[in-house]
């Protein structure tokens, strides 16, 4: 009986097992299709193809880019890069990203933008492309749910915390509030000098102007998302540098704790800090205090947090040049050198086809696993004018479109 039993039993999970298999293989069938149906959706540009599909949210869809000749001479692209995606009508929040980048250039802990093109889609439809650095390590918020709710090691959390600062701090100084500071739009970038990841900030498209003029009839958003809001900006609607202050605190205090700083996305208290456990060292306990004083007026500025004993002697890649990175050549219409991609000698051997699919130091595909995509429940783009009424964000704004390439090409 026990035997009868004991194979019935087998054939039980032998079944589970096989039905698993096969919802499992026709799971990754759809999402092939899906993948297909994006890219078919948006079509190429005149020097990259067009990837798998990596992230989606409001702002719309982030995929892989490479390179159709990486080993040009004429490029002034990496040979992978990332490419955020909309269809022109809706891409407001892509082209104000495209505009505080350019802006911004010449830090290393802001992610990189090498561009912007229109695109053609199969039915025709006119889309708008941004040419991105990859973040070939996700995002920070992947990290700290590799960590299991346990936190990163306090030296991990010393070196990320130090490079976000190093970006904030330049986001600050050129007059820019980034509005969505977040562990999602943290992403790691491969180091060339090292085996590791620099984290880097990105999603800059909610970014805004500091200090506008409260007599311009500018509509006032609520930027953001809300567990990330600050006191002044919960109860003011006040949303500047200090803002991007206390979103940080939340921020380091995830790395430390591996949790968000509240236990809902509903729980933001106004009347109360995040708890900050006992189990952080005294220093990063002083640092954390710093980020949530609870009046703007008295919250450490980036520049006073990077001074903080918390960071005493971390240092990072390149110690002595922080804050500069090596810039693109002129920047140039991309009408007057389309004939110089297009007609461009053919004189490359045929493993131009799979060097395509190289990347360079330190970058590498995701897993399937690692791949980080952007639910509707993520979604932060939302907007409130002052009188009450909503207002959407997807209004459409025209910017020249240009790509830089190298000097004296």
């Amino acid at each position: 009986m026990d035997l009868v039993l004991k194979k019935g039993n087998e054939k039980k999970r032998s079944l589970i097992s096989s039905e698993s298999w096969v919802v499992n293989d026709e799971r990754k069938r759809r999402k092939q299709e899906h993948e297909v149906l994006e890219q078919s959706k948006y079509g190429d540009g005149m020097a990259w193809f067009r990837g798998c599909l990596i992230g989606k949210g409001c702002f719309g869809s982030v995929f892989l880019a490479n390179l159709k000749k990486p080993k040009s001479r004429y490029s002034s692209y990496p040979p992978i890069m990332a490419v955020k995606s909309a269809e022109v009508s809706v891409s407001s929040s892509i082209q104000n990203e495209r505009e505080v980048l350019n802006n911004l250039r010449g830090c290393r802990n802001v992610i990189r933008c090498f561009g912007e093109e229109i695109t053609t889609g199969e039915n025709g439809q006119m889309v708008y492309n941004l040419l991105l650095e990859y973040g070939s390590g996700g995002t920070l918020a992947d990290l700290i749910k590799k960590s299991g709710q346990n936190g990163l090691p306090e030296s991990d959390v010393k070196r990320h915390t130090r490079s976000i600062l190093h970006g904030l701090r330049h986001i600050h100084h050129n007059g820019y509030v980034h509005c969505d500071l977040k562990p999602e739009n943290i992403l790691l970038v491969g180091s060339s000098s090292n085996s590791g990841f620099m984290a880097k900030i990105g999603d800059l498209g909610l970014a805004k102007k500091a200090k506008q003029s409260k007599k311009s009839k500018v509509v006032r958003y609520q930027r953001g998302t809300p567990i990330y809001f600050s006191p002044e900006l919960q109860t003011d609607g006040v949303q500047e540098a200090p803002s991007d202050i206390w979103a940080f605190g939340c921020v380091v205090l995830e790395m430390f704790t591996g949790k968000p700083p509240w236990n809902s996305k509903m729980e933001n208290n106004n009347d109360e800090s995040p708890s900050i456990p006992s189990s952080i060292s005294r220093e990063g306990r002083s640092f954390l205090k710093s980020c949530f004083s609870r009046k703007a007026c008295f919250r450490w500025t980036a520049e006073m947090l990077l001074a903080h004993p918390f960071l005493e002697g971390v240092g990072d890649d390149n110690e002595e040049d922080d804050d500069t990175v090596e810039e693109l050549g002129e920047v140039l219409d991309i009408n007057a050198i389309c004939s110089s991609v297009i007609s461009e000698n053919d004189d490359d051997d045929d493993d131009d086809e799979m060097s395509m699919l190289s990347f360079s130091d330190g970058l590498s595909y995701f897993s399937e696993d690692e791949l980080h995509c952007w639910s509707e429940e993520d979604v932060s783009c939302f907007s409130v004018e002052e009188n009450g009424t909503t207002v959407p964000l997807n209004e459409v704004h025209q910017y020249p479109f240009t790509f830089s390439i190298s000097s004296g090409v």
